[in-house]
């Protein structure tokens, strides 16, 4: 178990973990930020269910990966008595349900209201929302899903604030012997003064590395995301005319807001001809906004509204009629646009995903 060590005058000394006041805690924390968990594989993974009926029982959260894999998410305290044996028994009933059910069926009945009650109608929707490199492949992803459904191999993942023992030789046993991706991550709740802090980790009993789904590797081995500037900076070399000169002043743009040090470059080039410049928060894989080679400004409502909700009144000012979405498209953005979106870096820099 990682131990957190606080130095107070000369003396050093353990942190104890705060823990967390209820279940309901942890699991808003998980649906607020779900890429917090460190999963085997690193999937990208969009909440698009909280508490949904399968059966007879309700799950805590459903996900999907950029894979089209489903994820069932259970979520317990450490002393809750379910926390044992029980959650196992929950969430491979939850898998058993969704095993062979209707896509459609699935969008509409069982994850309708809460993909209506956060603006999307579909998977695929909730997956094109969280794609800042540009990378979705539809064809991919709705064979992903069909796949899933079909075959009924699902990522089960339960997060606990602390793992007991008899858990953990559990999920290593279903692992050892079935064809199962579980799970089992602990997320630790420190309070250091006014802060929070957050400790995720993967609990691996003797497991074996996960090996991708064969659409997303696929995918993978035609696409990279490389630090810094370079692979960007070099397909806008490419170009010609006035998307060349827009992409030269957005990413003079973007690499100010790094030297200021509230953002990191990466850069994405896909399989086709196209590039996307990846300014990413200063603890996180994810931006404020991402710029592709077209010469566009693409805006994230929902990490605005999680890192950065007081300059979002600024920035949807500069946009004029063009509304804040999940990357929404502005093309040759104002100079008061920047600057709006400059001070939205700055302050999400001060403001931590747990706080």
């Amino acid at each position: 178990m990682t131990a957190i060590w606080r130095k107070v005058g000369t003396a050093w000394s353990v942190l104890s973990p705060a823990g967390f006041p209820d279940e309901a805690a942890l699991h808003g924390l998980v649906e607020e930020a779900p890429e917090l968990l460190p999963l085997s594989g690193s999937p990208r993974l969009a909440i698009v269910g909280r508490e949904v009926h399968l059966g007879s029982g309700y799950a805590d959260l459903l996900a999907v990966e950029s894979s089209g894999r489903l994820v069932v998410i259970e979520v317990k305290l450490a002393k809750s008595a379910e926390a044992r044996r029980v959650v196992v028994a929950q969430v491979l009933t939850y898998a058993a349900y969704l095993r062979g059910i209707d896509r459609a069926s699935l969008e509409h009945d069982l994850l309708g209201p809460y993909l209506s009650s956060h603006g999307l109608t579909s998977l695929s929707d909730a997956v094109k929302a969280q794609d800042q490199e540009g990378s979705f492949d539809a064809v991919a992803f709705d064979a992903g899903v069909k796949s899933c459904l079909s075959d009924g191999r699902f990522r089960l993942v339960l997060v606990l604030d602390s793992a007991p023992a008899e858990l953990t030789q559990l999920v290593g046993y279903l692992e050892s012997v079935g064809d199962l991706v579980i799970d089992l991550v602990t997320v630790a709740a420190y309070q250091v003064g006014e802060e929070r802090l957050l400790v995720p980790q993967r609990v691996e009993p003797e497991r074996i590395a996960e090996v991708e789904p064969a659409a997303a590797a696929k995918q993978a081995s035609r696409a990279t995301v490389a630090e810094g500037t370079k692979a960007f900076a070099e397909f806008v070399q490419t170009l010609s005319g006035p998307s060349r000169v827009e992409d030269e002043r957005l990413l003079d743009w973007a690499i100010a807001l790094e030297q200021e040090g509230v953002a990191h470059l990466a850069s994405y080039h896909g399989a086709g001809t196209f590039a996307t410049l990846l300014p990413y928060l200063m603890n996180e894989q994810v931006g404020l906004v991402t710029i592709d080679s077209y010469g566009n400004l693409m805006l994230w409502k929902t990490v605005f509204e999680r890192r950065a909700p007081k300059a979002m009144g600024a920035v949807a000012q500069a946009m004029g009629p063009v509304e804040l979405g999940a990357g929404r498209a502005v093309k040759k953005p104002s100079d008061e646009l920047l600057e709006a979106v400059r001070a939205a870096y700055r302050e999400a820099v001060n403001k931590s995903p747990a706080s």
